[in-house]
């Protein structure tokens, strides 16, 4: 059983459940909110999170798994930041706004 859920957030025409659903595992990289930082790095592997849609849609679509835990995030040129590995769980049959 997940220790804690969360809640990820992606606009769906940047990165959606279906393209983490097609990538089987996938890089939540790129934040770079300092509230949201700690929260990846608190992150433990196993975990569970709804997966937002933002902006477009604006509805949690699906669970996704925490894969493996904090570690610094590639597309941080100055390493201050971290990503954290996700899987899909399930896609909702109806989204919830």
């Amino acid at each position: 059983m997940a220790e804690h859920y969360w809640l990820m957030k992606s606009e769906p025409d940047v990165y959606s459940y279906d393209d983490l659903v097609a990538e089987k595992e996938g890089t939540w990289d790129g934040v770079r909110n300092h509230t949201a930082a700690i929260n990846l790095r608190a992150m433990k592997k196993g975990d569970l999170a709804f997966f937002y849609h933002s902006n477009i849609g604006v509805e949690v679509v699906g669970i996704l798994k925490i894969s493996k835990e904090a570690f610094i995030d590639p597309t941080d040129e100055k390493a201050r930041f971290v990503a954290v590995k996700v899987k899909p769980v399930k896609k909702f049959k109806t989204t919830v706004p």
